[in-house]
């Protein structure tokens, strides 16, 4: 069970702003939405070899108060670290959000 004093790291909660290219697709930025206290656990690791480069993927449990505006479109940013959000729990008493995201390392 996560307490409010175990969200002892800050988070940006960064939103999806998408501007035509001028070619008929779109160019995708984040920008931030907020900023709020979060419980970050690593979950697993898993090495991998795409376009010719090695990196590693790992996955986290990060744990929020619960909000309602958080979606998979979202992602979280500490510093130069990205979390992609690949799901969303809502606790059983419904004051905290589980998110499962994932962060690549190269």
């Amino acid at each position: 069970m996560t307490g409010a004093g175990q969200l002892n790291r800050r988070l940006i909660l960064e939103e999806p702003l998408e501007t035509p290219d001028g070619a008929g697709g779109v160019a995708r930025a984040y920008g931030a939405l907020t900023t709020l206290w979060a419980q970050v656990t690593p979950l697993a690791a898993r090495g991998e070899f795409a376009a010719d480069a090695f990196g590693a993927s790992i996955t986290h449990r990060i744990t929020i108060r619960a909000r309602d505006d958080v979606t998979t479109r979202h992602r979280l940013r500490e510093g130069t670290r990205i979390y992609r959000i690949a799901g969303l729990n809502l606790s059983g008493d419904r004051r905290f959000l589980e998110i499962h995201a994932q962060e690549r390392a190269d």
